[in-house]
């Protein structure tokens, strides 16, 4: 039995403007293909298929079409969870036609916990493992609210809530697997999935990945799950880890780089093959197939390094830094003659600068568009001239607010 890992795909999403279809697009099909090579036979997707919830055509078309071709191929199985990113009801809606290509869908939380238990079969109809296929849980899903709760209290409903669900799951897997020892199936593995952030789970800058919950814990700890686990899939965190130093609870990490924090970071889908007991578990690295690279310095140092990727005939896209200390008005102009003639573009480009000489500025010409949801709460605040002891439980509430809209499922009627 071998079942391959992965999760956090995020189809759809751009970097600074840029689609990056073709990324995705090489992604899937080297992922096909390893699947043949390794003679997979069950594939995990552990959330954040898609980076928006209301995915492009173009996004579903890459979908669709990987899960008819691996469908078609070794691979017998194929398991997608809903991630905080994903619409459950997107997700859900194909689930029933999906299963005719043995694929089985859970957007979110089951109102009966049995049905986000899966039993893989062979096409002999014998027992491959038992898949606790436990999507994102959102706060509502886990937490009841109750008036005069603090922070503290509200985390640990939130830790427990996901506790109690995992045990529920788990013991309806643990029960399958006791009647299919009677039948005659002995070692059967019990598999979990999961879309959620760890205590001391890694996280890189510019990766876009949220806090799940308000507050400051609701990251949980290895003891929530259940020991009857013989693996545990995980999606959330785009850095490949390992969890508290136990071998069968994982990450996979993003098949590609979201961001330029994660340019040098090296991806992979992990393998895991159930020959006895104890799972042999592989990592297997995925190609690069968009270099990002981030350039900061000086005009010379950036002039040097544009250079040196010229002369590697580089297709990189860039993001650079001006760092120097003379003040450089048309540093675009200057960067975009540096590349002709190269196939290297450049997406952002931060000028140190120029931004320090209108930072005392900026608030009388800035709109909107320069703030987020909290910029703009606190500005609020200052303005109304909240003393400091009333923040805390307004920040919370807020938080909850901004936490709720996120979650809202746009694509439900």
């Amino acid at each position: 039995m071998k079942i391959l890992h992965t999760s956090d795909w995020h189809l759809g999403r751009s970097l600074y403007g840029r689609k990056r279809y073709e990324e995705f697009s090489a992604f899937l099909d080297w992922l096909s293909e390893t699947i043949q090579k390794k003679e997979v036979d069950a594939l995990l997707i552990a959330g954040d298929v898609f980076d928006t919830s209301t995915p492009s055509n173009k996004a579903q078309e890459l979908y669709y079409r990987f899960l008819c071709r691996v469908s078609a191929s070794c691979c017998q199985h194929i398991v997608v969870i809903g991630g905080n990113h994903d619409s459950p009801s997107f997700l859900n809606a194909p689930k029933e036609l999906l299963r005719a290509l043995n694929v089985f869908v859970v957007g979110a939380m089951t109102e009966n916990p049995e049905d986000e238990v899966i039993v893989l079969q062979d096409r002999n109809q014998a027992p491959l493992a038992i898949v606790c296929a436990v999507p994102y849980l959102r706060d509502k899903d886990i937490r009841t609210v109750e008036p005069g709760e603090t922070i503290d209290d509200k985390n640990a409903k939130l830790i427990e809530g996901v506790k109690v669900h995992y045990e529920k799951v788990c013991s309806i897997a643990e029960s399958k697997k006791a009647d299919l020892e009677k039948a005659g199936h002995e070692k059967v593995p019990i598999v979990a999935m999961g879309h959620l952030f760890t205590a001391g789970g890694k996280t890189v800058e510019g990766d876009g990945v949220r806090e799940l919950y308000v507050g400051s814990l609701a990251h949980v700890e290895q003891d929530v799950f259940p020991s009857s686990i013989d693996y545990l899939a995980l999606g959330h965190l785009h850095v490949p880890q390992v969890v508290g130093g136990a071998a069968h609870i994982r990450y996979s990490g993003s098949p590609i780089p979201m961001g330029y924090g994660e340019a040098k970071q090296d991806k992979k889908v992990i393998l895991i093959e159930f020959n006895t007991n104890t799972p042999k578990i592989h990592e297997i690295q995925v190609p690069c197939f968009q270099e990002l690279v981030r350039i900061v310095g000086t005009l010379d140092d950036i002039h040097a390094k544009v250079e040196q990727l010229k002369y590697d005939e580089s297709q990189a896209w860039l993001e650079i830094e001006y760092t120097g200390r003379d003040i450089v008005g048309n540093l675009r102009e200057i960067l975009d003659e540096a590349l002709t003639g190269s196939a290297m573009e450049i997406r952002r480009v931060k000028n140190k600068r120029v931004m320090e000489r209108l930072i005392n500025s900026i608030e009388d010409d800035e709109t909107l568009d320069d703030l987020d949801v909290n910029d703009v709460f606190t500005r609020c605040l200052d303005a109304f001239d909240v003393p400091e002891e009333d923040r805390i439980e307004l920040t919370t509430s807020h938080a909850e607010i901004i936490q709720s809209l996120n979650e809202e499922d746009v694509n439900v009627d």
